[in-house]
Protein backbone atom coordinates (compact mmCIF):
# COMPACT_ATOMS: atom_id res chain seq x y z
CA UNK A 1 0.00 0.00 0.00
CA UNK A 2 1.25 3.48 -0.87
CA UNK A 3 1.21 6.13 1.83
CA UNK A 4 -0.47 9.31 0.69
CA UNK A 5 0.61 12.74 1.74
CA UNK A 6 -1.70 15.51 2.84
CA UNK A 7 -1.55 19.05 1.47
CA UNK A 8 -1.78 21.94 3.93
CA UNK A 9 -3.91 24.63 2.21
CA UNK A 10 -3.52 28.39 2.68
CA UNK A 11 -4.90 31.60 1.15
CA UNK A 12 -2.95 34.82 0.62
CA UNK A 13 -4.38 38.30 -0.02
CA UNK A 14 -2.36 41.04 -1.71
CA UNK A 15 -4.10 44.40 -1.44
CA UNK A 16 -3.11 46.56 -4.41
CA UNK A 17 -3.36 50.27 -5.16
CA UNK A 18 -2.04 52.69 -7.75
CA UNK A 19 0.97 54.61 -6.45
CA UNK A 20 3.19 57.34 -7.82
CA UNK A 21 5.63 54.71 -9.19
CA UNK A 22 3.09 52.15 -10.37
CA UNK A 23 1.21 49.39 -8.58
CA UNK A 24 1.83 49.09 -4.85
CA UNK A 25 1.14 46.12 -2.57
CA UNK A 26 0.37 46.17 1.16
CA UNK A 27 2.77 43.91 3.04
CA UNK A 28 3.05 42.85 6.67
CA UNK A 29 6.34 42.51 8.48
CA UNK A 30 6.03 39.32 10.51
CA UNK A 31 6.43 39.75 14.24
CA UNK A 32 7.85 37.31 16.82
CA UNK A 33 6.28 34.22 15.24
CA UNK A 34 7.85 30.78 14.66
CA UNK A 35 7.89 31.03 10.83
CA UNK A 36 10.03 33.70 9.15
CA UNK A 37 9.96 36.30 11.94
CA UNK A 38 10.96 39.75 10.65
CA UNK A 39 10.29 38.85 7.01
CA UNK A 40 7.83 40.76 4.83
CA UNK A 41 4.78 38.85 3.63
CA UNK A 42 1.20 39.23 2.44
CA UNK A 43 -0.70 41.60 4.70
CA UNK A 44 -3.32 38.86 5.17
CA UNK A 45 -2.78 35.11 4.86
CA UNK A 46 -3.54 31.90 6.65
CA UNK A 47 -4.67 28.30 6.54
CA UNK A 48 -7.92 27.27 4.92
CA UNK A 49 -10.07 25.74 7.65
CA UNK A 50 -12.08 22.51 7.21
CA UNK A 51 -15.27 23.17 5.24
CA UNK A 52 -14.02 26.56 4.05
CA UNK A 53 -13.23 27.57 0.47
CA UNK A 54 -9.96 29.32 -0.38
CA UNK A 55 -12.00 32.46 -1.18
CA UNK A 56 -13.75 32.31 2.21
CA UNK A 57 -10.41 31.86 3.96
CA UNK A 58 -8.97 34.90 2.16
CA UNK A 59 -11.91 37.06 3.26
CA UNK A 60 -11.74 35.72 6.83
CA UNK A 61 -7.99 36.34 7.08
CA UNK A 62 -8.40 39.90 5.78
CA UNK A 63 -10.92 40.58 8.55
CA UNK A 64 -8.89 38.83 11.27
CA UNK A 65 -5.53 40.37 10.34
CA UNK A 66 -6.43 43.75 8.80
CA UNK A 67 -9.96 44.54 10.02
CA UNK A 68 -11.32 44.95 6.48
CA UNK A 69 -14.38 43.45 4.78
CA UNK A 70 -16.15 43.35 1.42
CA UNK A 71 -13.00 42.55 -0.54
CA UNK A 72 -13.36 42.35 -4.30
CA UNK A 73 -11.08 39.30 -4.60
CA UNK A 74 -9.45 38.24 -7.85
CA UNK A 75 -7.85 34.80 -8.00
CA UNK A 76 -4.32 35.07 -9.41
CA UNK A 77 -2.44 31.78 -9.05
CA UNK A 78 -1.88 28.56 -7.15
CA UNK A 79 1.51 27.46 -5.82
CA UNK A 80 2.48 23.94 -4.83
CA UNK A 81 5.32 23.86 -2.31
CA UNK A 82 7.36 21.03 -0.82
CA UNK A 83 10.27 20.49 1.52
CA UNK A 84 10.12 16.73 0.85
CA UNK A 85 9.69 15.84 4.49
CA UNK A 86 6.69 15.22 6.73
CA UNK A 87 3.17 15.82 5.39
CA UNK A 88 3.03 19.24 7.09
CA UNK A 89 5.72 20.37 4.64
CA UNK A 90 3.52 19.69 1.60
CA UNK A 91 1.58 22.87 0.83
CA UNK A 92 -0.86 24.33 -1.67
CA UNK A 93 -1.33 28.09 -1.64
CA UNK A 94 -3.97 30.22 -3.36
CA UNK A 95 -3.04 33.83 -4.09
CA UNK A 96 -5.65 36.56 -4.47
CA UNK A 97 -5.50 40.30 -5.10
CA UNK A 98 -7.99 42.99 -4.18
CA UNK A 99 -8.17 46.62 -5.25
CA UNK A 100 -11.30 47.49 -3.28
CA UNK A 101 -12.47 46.74 0.25
CA UNK A 102 -14.30 48.34 3.15
CA UNK A 103 -12.32 49.75 6.08
CA UNK A 104 -8.79 51.00 6.61
CA UNK A 105 -6.21 48.18 6.79
CA UNK A 106 -4.53 48.07 10.20
CA UNK A 107 -2.66 45.57 12.35
CA UNK A 108 -5.31 43.65 14.28
CA UNK A 109 -2.94 41.01 15.69
CA UNK A 110 0.05 42.95 17.09
CA UNK A 111 1.49 39.76 18.59
CA UNK A 112 1.93 38.39 15.04
CA UNK A 113 2.67 41.47 12.91
CA UNK A 114 5.31 44.14 13.55
CA UNK A 115 4.47 46.57 10.75
CA UNK A 116 2.40 47.26 7.62
CA UNK A 117 3.61 49.12 4.58
CA UNK A 118 2.80 49.90 0.94
CA UNK A 119 5.59 49.00 -1.50
CA UNK A 120 6.01 49.31 -5.25
CA UNK A 121 5.97 45.85 -6.83
CA UNK A 122 9.39 46.53 -8.35
CA UNK A 123 10.87 47.73 -5.02
CA UNK A 124 9.89 45.11 -2.43
CA UNK A 125 11.44 45.25 1.04
CA UNK A 126 13.97 42.74 2.34
CA UNK A 127 13.87 40.18 3.67
CA UNK A 128 10.79 38.70 1.94
CA UNK A 129 9.31 35.27 2.62
CA UNK A 130 10.90 33.45 -0.38
CA UNK A 131 7.83 31.73 -1.83
CA UNK A 132 5.85 34.96 -1.56
CA UNK A 133 8.56 36.89 -3.40
CA UNK A 134 8.19 34.33 -6.20
CA UNK A 135 4.39 34.73 -6.20
CA UNK A 136 4.69 38.53 -6.35
CA UNK A 137 7.17 38.26 -9.22
CA UNK A 138 4.53 36.32 -11.20
CA UNK A 139 1.49 38.32 -10.07
CA UNK A 140 0.64 39.66 -13.52
CA UNK A 141 2.33 36.98 -15.65
CA UNK A 142 -0.85 35.06 -16.41
CA UNK A 143 0.74 31.83 -15.17
CA UNK A 144 -1.83 30.08 -13.01
CA UNK A 145 0.37 27.39 -11.40
CA UNK A 146 3.79 27.73 -9.74
CA UNK A 147 5.98 25.32 -7.83
CA UNK A 148 8.41 26.09 -5.04
CA UNK A 149 10.99 23.86 -3.37
CA UNK A 150 11.62 21.28 -6.06
CA UNK A 151 15.23 22.37 -6.50
CA UNK A 152 15.87 21.09 -2.96
CA UNK A 153 14.26 17.64 -3.40
CA UNK A 154 16.29 14.65 -2.22
CA UNK A 155 17.60 12.32 -4.90
CA UNK A 156 15.03 9.81 -6.01
CA UNK A 157 12.07 11.94 -4.92
CA UNK A 158 9.75 14.40 -6.56
CA UNK A 159 9.20 15.09 -10.24
CA UNK A 160 11.88 14.48 -12.84
CA UNK A 161 14.27 17.22 -13.85
CA UNK A 162 12.39 17.54 -17.13
CA UNK A 163 9.14 18.28 -15.29
CA UNK A 164 10.51 21.18 -13.25
CA UNK A 165 13.88 22.84 -12.90
CA UNK A 166 13.63 24.49 -9.51
CA UNK A 167 11.90 26.78 -7.11
CA UNK A 168 11.58 29.58 -9.62
CA UNK A 169 10.04 27.37 -12.28
CA UNK A 170 6.54 28.10 -13.47
CA UNK A 171 4.43 25.22 -14.63
CA UNK A 172 1.60 25.03 -17.09
CA UNK A 173 -0.68 27.89 -17.89
CA UNK A 174 -3.99 28.93 -16.44
CA UNK A 175 -5.31 25.53 -15.46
Amino acid sequence: MTDRFALVPASYVYLLRDGADGTEVLLQQRGPVPYMAGHWAAAAAGHVEPGETAYDAASREALEELGITDLDLDFVLTMQRSQFGPAVEERVDWFFTARSWTGEPRIVEPDKAASLGWFALDALPEPMVPHEAQALAHLFSGVGYLTFGWDARPSGGGPSATATTGSTETQGGNR
